[in-house]
C-alpha cells in the first residue's frame, strides 16, 4: 500500500451480486479501479451474511456455472475473494427508502446505515438515486463515478 493511500479514510462501499460477478467472473473492463481498490485499501467493501449467501446461491445458476467452467474459475475462487474483501457487518434495520425489488433492499439498508456508497446496475436500485442521496447515500452503477 502506498504512503498516500495509508493517509486516506477508506471509501465504505456496498456492492450488489452483479457487481461482484462483474468483479471476479465476467471480468467487466470497467472494474480495474474497484479492484485496485479493493487491493490497495483505500474501499472498505461492506457485506453482510445475507450477501454472501445469496452470492453462493447464484453461484449455483446454470449459466453461471457454465460461464465458471469457460473462464476455468470455480465457486470457491469468487467466494474466497469475497471473504478475503468483504468486511461482514451484521443486517442493517429497514432504511428510511423502499425498494421496489425486495431482493436489493438488503444493500439499501446496509448502505443506509453506514452511509456507504452502493454500487449497483440494477434498476430498481438506481432509480432510488435522489432518495438515497438525501441519507447521505451516492449511488452509482461503477466505482469510478463514486470517487470522491
Amino acid at each position: 500500500m502506498s504512503a498516500q493511500a495509508q493517509d486516506v479514510e477508506p471509501v465504505h462501499v456496498v456492492l450488489d451480486t452483479n457487481i461482484v460477478l462483474d468483479l471476479w467472473l465476467y471480468q467487466d473492463p470497467a472494474t480495474p479501479a474497484l479492484q485496485a481498490a479493493l487491493g490497495d485499501k483505500t474501499v472498505r467493501w461492506l457485506a453482510t451474511q445475507v450477501m454472501r449467501d445469496e452470492l453462493e446461491r447464484v453461484l449455483a445458476y446454470t449459466h453461471i456455472v457454465a460461464r465458471m467452467t469457460a473462464n476455468g474459475i470455480t465457486a470457491e475462487h469468487i467466494l474466497n475473494r469475497f471473504d478475503a474483501h468483504a468486511l461482514l457487518m451484521p443486517i442493517a434495520a429497514k432504511a428510511q427508502f423502499v425498494c421496489k425489488d425486495p431482493d436489493d433492499q438488503k444493500f439499501i439498508d446496509l448502505a443506509a446505515a453506514h452511509a456507504a456508497q452502493l454500487i449497483s446496475k440494477d434498476k430498481a436500485v438506481l432509480t432510488m438515486r435522489n432518495r438515497m442521496a438525501r441519507l447521505g447515500v451516492a449511488v452509482a452503477r461503477s466505482f469510478p463515478a463514486l470517487l470522491p
